[in-house]
């Protein structure tokens, strides 16, 4: 199993101008600089610093593994290019903000997100969560339709065209459709995702369950640590529990949605084996299946403990490469780090297979 940390690239200088549809899209030149760079952790750069929190917390907040911080960003930047005043952000259709929603689907998808007191498709903060709800529930939608093909693919169709659109040609619309708009949207965002995907997104090639999981998992890459968080249908708020949860003093976890170390693999696993909630239960429940650190594959679980099984206190998954994924502590994000240290080396205590 190889695992290759992806480099933003530049792979497509073309323009195109859409006015039509839910919501009306700015084709741009994908070749063009975006306005300021951010460090690129959690999976995603080359977005403006005022984007970057929204579009993570937008991809964190769906349940559909699929809306991944660089996709957000792709789409961001074809329908607006990160622009957000009214003179550059508004179509010849009456699309507005920097994710161009039609006023009459704001209506359904816009929400005060940023907590200004009004809910506002000019707010980069309310625009981008209502993109990514909308986004959300159309990669549903198209991920319980019949039609074949990328539900990604899908479902920026029917953001730009409409899901009826979609409906009606049972997938997206062919190049004839619109003179080409939304057949273009698609392909062009699709092409620019690597343009946004910063260090830390893994591609992890091979199938099986342990592969599968750890591509789910490494879909929520960034996804904020918090105690007690996340299920089987993706991350959620936490709690404190008089030791654990809590940041510079503060309980953390309650407000903070997200995944701990056991809930992230519970969730990786879960369309493949159910497996229990807590690390040591998960040590139960596969312990039978125990491998070698010289044996290891994609996706198998790692386990740290203070003293014996019942003292197992993390979890993680091998990431190949003597990496694992895993979402570390209260203050951290689910990030990779090397098995050597992603947790003191003395209290590694095995590794099995589920």
């Amino acid at each position: 199993m190889k695992v290759l940390i992806r480099v933003a690239v530049a792979v497509i200088g073309l323009i195109f101008l859409t006015v039509m549809g839910l919501v009306a899209a700015v084709l741009v030149d994908v070749d063009a600089e975006a306005d300021e760079l951010t460090d690129g952790g959690g999976g995603l750069s080359g977005v403006p610093t005022e984007f970057r929190l929204w579009i993570l917390k937008a991809s964190q907040e769906c349940a559909q593994p699929e809306l991944s911080p660089a996709l957000l960003a792709a789409q961001l930047y074809q329908e607006s290019k990160f622009k957000t005043t009214r003179e550059e952000a508004t179509s010849g259709a009456g699309a507005q903000g920097p994710a161009q929603f039609m006023p009459g689907t704001w209506q359904t998808w816009g929400r005060d997100a940023d907590g200004n007191g009004k809910a506002s498709p000019w707010d980069i903060g309310d625009a981008v969560m209502a993109q990514g709800r909308m986004m959300c529930s159309l990669l549903k939608q198209a991920k319980s339709s019949s039609y074949g093909g990328d539900p990604r693919a899908l479902a920026l169709a029917g953001y730009n065209a409409g899901w009826g659109t979609v409906e009606r040609y049972q997938g997206v619309p062919p190049v004839q459709f619109a003179h080409g708009e939304t057949y273009h949207y698609v392909r062009i965002i699709l092409a620019t995702m690597p343009r946004f995907q910063g260090p830390g997104l893994l591609e992890v090639s091979g199938s099986g369950s342990g592969a599968d999981a750890l591509r789910k998992a490494s879909a929520r890459m960034g996804t904020p640590y918090a105690w007690g968080g996340g299920s089987p249908a993706g991350p959620t708020t936490g709690f404190c529990d008089g030791t654990n949860g809590y940041l510079g003093g503060k309980c953390s976890a309650s407000s903070t949605v997200g995944f701990d170390c056991s809930s992230l693999v519970q969730y990786a696993y879960w369309d493949h084996v159910k497996l229990p909630r807590t690390a040591s239960a998960q040590y139960g429940a596969t312990s039978s299946r125990a491998v070698s650190r010289q044996n290891l594959k994609a996706g198998d679980l790692l386990f740290w403990s203070n003293g014996g099984s019942s003292g197992i206190y993390h979890v993680a998954m091998y990431a190949g490469d003597g990496n694992v994924l895993h979402a570390p502590r209260t203050g951290k994000t689910v990030s990779v780090a090397p098995l050597t240290s992603a947790m003191p080396g003395g209290d590694y205590y095995g590794a099995t297979r589920p």
